[in-house]
């Protein structure tokens, strides 16, 4: 077991995370129960899993985390693509926004082939 606070890249995904609900605040309320609320959860799912694989047990398990991680992290750059299409985000912040997750997506997937090369090259996803 790991202290997450301390990984970077749970800080990225956290920075990012806040960065999320303060752009999305000026968004309509109307999408409160729809967008707002959906790019929201996928963006604290990231910090959220990272800290959940660091209280697990294993690398594998702590592996499989950061994959559920990614396909947030994954499903966050789409929500911020859409964002901007539909005027919701201007296209300066979206592309900061995207860059940010892209960066976050770069540094999960550098960490699972570090989990894996320790454990041998064995592949540990789901």
């Amino acid at each position: 077991m790991q202290d997450f606070r301390k990984l970077s890249v749970w800080q990225k995904a956290h920075y990012l995370t806040l960065e999320v609900y303060r752009v999305t605040r000026g968004f309509p309320k109307d999408e409160l129960y729809g967008l707002t609320s959906q790019i929201r959860r996928a963006a604290a799912s990231v910090p959220t899993n990272i800290a959940e694989g660091c209280g697990r047990r294993s690398d594998r398990d702590f592996a499989r985390f950061l994959s559920i991680a990614m396909g947030s992290a994954s499903e966050l750059d789409y929500l911020i693509l859409l964002s901007r299409d539909l005027d919701l985000m201007n296209a300066r912040t979206a592309d900061v926004l995207s860059d940010s997750a892209t960066e976050l997506k770069r540094m999960l997937a550098s960490l699972m082939r570090k989990i894996e090369a320790d454990n041998g090259n064995q592949t540990v996803t789901s």
